[in-house]
């Protein structure tokens, strides 16, 4: 399955015709193109599920929730989907979206809770050459280039500015991106260069699984 150029225009359209009375009256072209991504989102998590587990996977709304934002505007200008990996041993999640301009995939812990955290830091603090391992490798930085997330500005509470490792341990979010041009979005095999960087993840998400599914002593938490 593919994406098409219509299908990208439509987008296009969308970003600067973003209101309801644009919206209705192109609601059948919308419909269209909804059903091309589902389709093409169906044909990516075929090709993940050769090589990991993942429960289910979604395609997210294109309307935007206003409530708490500044930005009024109702609709995203983007096709996004996403698949988390199945059971307690395999962590970390897959995300992708497709926009005129910025299209990415993305995976890793955007928003683990405090307690998971906590227990990554230390994990790393303790060990950190199995992340470091796979951060420094070739096909972790040919896919990604370096590991991505909001940082806190110093040491984190409990840990040592000295600490070697400070700088993964500042990081409050774990997360890798690859970027995609428009060019790319519409050639016949994005589905599987979307696949191949998702495949590309597994090192770093097994890893932060062993983590986060241990204790400080390699003792099984879940």
């Amino acid at each position: 399955m593919i994406i098409s150029s219509e299908n990208i225009g439509f987008l296009k359209d969308l970003s600067e015709n973003n209101h309801k009375a644009w919206f209705e009256a192109h609601k059948s072209d919308f419909l269209l193109y909804k059903e091309e991504f589902t389709q093409f989102h169906a044909s990516v998590k075929s090709l993940i599920e050769q090589h990991d587990q993942i429960s289910g996977g979604r395609v997210f709304r294109i309307y935007r929730d206003v409530r708490f934002s500044k930005d009024k505007t109702p609709y995203k200008n983007n096709w996004s989907g996403g698949f988390k990996r199945a059971t307690a041993q395999l962590r970390g999640g897959y995300y992708y979206q497709l926009s005129p301009g910025n299209s990415f995939v993305a995976g890793g812990f955007f928003g683990p809770n405090s307690q998971d955290l906590l227990h990554i830091r230390r994990q790393i603090s303790q060990d950190s050459e199995p992340l470091l391992d796979v951060l420094k490798s070739k096909a972790f930085k040919a896919h990604f280039g370096e590991l991505k997330g909001e940082k806190v500005k110093t040491a984190p509470r409990g840990f040592s500015v000295d600490d070697p490792n400070i700088e993964l341990i500042r990081h409050k979010q774990f997360i890798v991106y690859r970027h995609f041009t428009d060019e790319e979005v519409l050639k016949p095999d994005f589905a599987s260069k979307i696949n191949e960087s998702f495949k590309a993840m597994r090192h770093y998400f097994d890893v932060m699984s062993m983590y986060l599914s241990t204790d400080l002593n390699g003792e099984d938490l879940t």
